[in-house]
């Protein structure tokens, strides 16, 4: 890039995240405080503000002055409240000119239209609005949104993949766009299966005090504290977990061939799980994990944030960030604007920033393969070409994101490698559905070509490494030196194609000496700090029953993707998801170091009118609520207090999002899609709408290899006698 992008931050809470990442990629932040700004505790604002300029106007006038005299040298703005507290959006209608070239973003709560634009929420509510609250906590109590703020943290992650587009569409345009984040909608794309379960089953996940519901994973006591852990995924995590019980002499009676059987051990997972505990609870958290990495099995230690520092492989790689002489969570991705090891300097005081000189010359494109023929107001990422190496969520949660916003992706897939989101039973979500239009499938691979390519055997291999002059970017997330055994490690991709970008997934990243760990979800999340934060003074930590962490990490190489397409160049993104889900803490590291206590958030979950219904109220919840919600319709008591000023909301399920919430039903959240095996099926929506360039949902959920042909026709040019021996000897299969 020739100059470092310059993002105006006019943040509060609900998208504080966006403009942090933004400090991450070197970005120069300039933030312009609200005169009635709420003081923040110095790990707050350290976390938050570090390596920015703030200033802080005295009133709303000499605010407004001072953004509109800013906003002409600005390449981002990030503003973010309720709707009735926003000021851009005045602002740039009474002097449009100054923002043509600006990608504008504006976070609000629950979007700038529909029936409840103007209702208040923080991040309790938010949680409820948008079903994250509903997954978590114990049956027959309180449900529990996760900690450490994530609505409004994806929020904010959002507001920086939609900042981006907008950057990368204004390059082929040359103009700047309005960008809109519905914070509610933000969280209900990241659910995992919280509201497709009921679209596809008519079934509602509950609360199952952190219990997955679809893989044999959980949090296990430890004779000194806790692991998470289990025997889900290949045949070899059972077998191999086995043999560590038999070597101990701990098995009790799992040995025995009937518990061999995986339907039967799933139906008998209660005593596996009793005799896995008994095992756990004789060994310490830390003898218990070193081993299992030591055996490539799936376990962690549910560690404290104040002790990430101390983590070996975050270490090595650098991840922690220097604040003076503190220490804090890092960002979740090494980007090329801000290398490694990142300081930053306390956020430095300024009174009017006038060193942001004028621009010196316009805008020049970077972007290398948007066709001359493209109309103004095709997707930001039309031309952009994709191939798509992933599996199961994290991996295709980024590739739908950019799907959706024109790129072409390319899902390479395989019935030699089965996606279990496509042959898992568990999965397919409708009863009698196949792995053509499987639940869970077809919801994260819409917008998509499928191109079925067996790379096991050495065609389909040099097939692959054909195809790569003719994309863009490769996303994989195989284990560390898949890529390279193929001859398609980054230096070798780049022998083939120049400025490609090569985003890699690994659960802890591509090196480091915890490198080869075998991570699920849960186990990613334990070493995060995440599952330590669910614990409470009455019950031991709890998983988080849903993939927040996978999209928390696809949400970070989403946007590492669009900062090397914005800047035109090439590079391989080491995207480790434990650096993105420990990105995501907030500023826990930061009050462990200070000695602060554990920030904990206003507000109240409670039980109103009707069975396991309940609703979310936020800071200045009246003291009387519980009475009063005890025989009170949730909807009807939130519009009550939310005419009183007050942020409340009830806690959505995935029936009630999909079916019931009047304002997602407004803003068309759920679109329909027609399959050629399902029908008609409600897929969730885009969450970053972009007003000139908007993205869109196409086309459903490809069936396996349905584009096989047409893909090896157009972009390698086989003939039909060519593609019928590729197929008859399995090559594509």
């Amino acid at each position: 890039m020739t100059r470092p992008i310059r993002v105006l931050d006019l943040t509060d809470d609900l998208a504080f995240q966006a403009a942090r990442l933004f400090v991450g990629m070197g970005a120069d932040v300039l933030r312009v405080e609200r005169p009635e700004a709420p003081p923040l505790r110095r790990s707050a604002r350290l976390h938050w503000h570090a390596g920015k300029r703030v200033t802080s106007p005295t009133d709303d006038e000499q605010y407004d002055a001072q953004v509109a005299r800013l906003v002409r040298d600005a390449d981002v703005v990030v503003e973010s409240g309720p709707v009735r507290r926003l000021r851009t959006p005045a602002l740039r209608e009474a002097d449009p000119a100054a923002w043509q070239q600006v990608a504008h973003v504006v976070v609000t709560p629950f979007g700038l239209d529909g029936p409840r634009r103007d209702w208040l929420a923080d991040d309790l509510v938010l949680s409820a609005a948008g079903g994250m609250a509903w997954l978590g906590g114990d049956p027959g109590r309180a449900p529990e949104p996760p900690p450490r703020e994530q609505a409004v943290q994806l929020a904010g992650a959002h507001a920086a993949i939609g900042a981006l587009l907008a950057l990368v569409a204004r390059d082929r345009t040359g103009r700047g766009q309005l960008v809109e984040i519905s914070a509610q909608e933000a969280v209900a794309a990241t659910l995992e299966t919280g509201a497709i379960a009921w679209i596809h089953g008519e079934v509602v996940p509950g609360r199952t005090s952190g219990v997955y519901g679809h893989v044999a994973h959980r949090v296990f006591a430890t004779a000194d504290g806790h692991v998470a852990g289990g025997y889900s995924g290949s045949p070899r995590m059972w077998d191999d977990l086995l043999a560590w019980l038999v070597e101990e002499g701990e098995a009790e009676d799992l040995a025995e061939e009937q518990w061999q059987d995986v339907e039967v051990r799933w139906k008998g997972r209660p005593h596996v799980d009793e005799v896995v505990a008994r095992f756990a609870a004789r060994r310490t958290s830390a003898e218990l994990a070193a081993e299992a990495r030591r055996r490539a099995l799936p376990w962690a230690e549910v560690t404290p944030p104040g002790a990430l520092g101390a983590n070996p492989q975050l270490r090595d790689r650098e991840f922690p960030v220097r604040i003076g002489e503190l220490e804090d969570a890092g960002f979740p991705f090494a980007s090329p604007g801000l290398v490694r090891p990142v300081r930053l300097a306390e956020p430095v005081s300024v009174e009017d920033a006038a060193d942001w000189v004028p621009r010196r010359a316009p805008i020049t494109t970077r972007r290398r393969t948007a066709p001359a023929d493209l109309p103004a107001d095709a997707p930001a990422l039309a031309g952009v070409r994709v191939l798509d190496l992933t599996w199961v969520l994290a991996g295709p949660y980024v590739t739908k994101t950019l799907a959706e916003h024109g790129a072409d992706v390319v899902k390479v897939e395989s019935s030699h490698r089965k996606d279990p989101t496509r042959f898992s039973p568990g999965m397919r979500l409708r009863p009698g559905a196949s792995y053509d239009d499987s639940g869970y499938f077809l919801n994260f691979n819409r917008n998509k070509r499928s191109l079925a390519l067996n790379l096991r055997d050495p065609r389909g291999q040099e097939l692959l490494r054909a195809l790569v002059p003719h994309v863009d970017v490769v996303v994989e997330n195989f284990s560390p030196g898949v890529l390279a055994k193929w001859d398609l490690a980054y230096d070798q991709l780049r022998d083939l194609n120049e400025e490609v970008v090569l985003v890699s997934m690994a659960g802890v990243g591509q090196d480091g000496p915890w490198r080869s760990a075998v991570t699920f979800a849960d186990t990613l999340a334990a070493m995060s700090g995440l599952t330590y934060e669910t614990g409470r003074a009455d019950r031991a930590p709890q998983g988080l029953t849903f993939g927040l962490g996978d999209m928390v990490a696809a949400n970070a190489a989403t946007l590492a993707t669009l900062e090397l397409l914005y800047a035109g160049q090439g590079g391989h993104v080491d995207l480790s998801q434990l650096e993105a889900m420990a990105a995501s803490l907030g500023p826990a590291v930061l009050e462990a170091a200070l000695g602060e206590p554990a920030a904990t958030a206003p507000g109240i979950v409670v039980p109103t009118a009707g069975a396991d219904r309940w609703l979310a109220v936020g800071a200045g919840a009246p003291a009387d609520i519980a009475a009063r919600a005890a025989g009170c319709d949730a909807d009807e008591l939130a519009a009550d207090l939310q005419a009183q000023g007050i942020a409340a909301h009830p806690v959505r399920d995935g029936r009630d999002l999909v079916d019931l919430d009047p304002q997602l039903a407004a803003r068309g959240f759920y679109r329909t899609l027609t399959h050629p095996i399902a029908g008609p099926v409600l897929h969730e929506g885009l969450v970053e709408h972009l007003a000139a360039t908007p993205g869109a949902l196409t086309a459903p959920a490809p069936l396996l290899g349905q584009h096989t042909d047409e893909l090896l026709t157009e972009l390698l040019g086989l003939d039909p006698a060519e593609l019928a021996t590729l197929h008859q000897e399995g090559v594509l299969s």
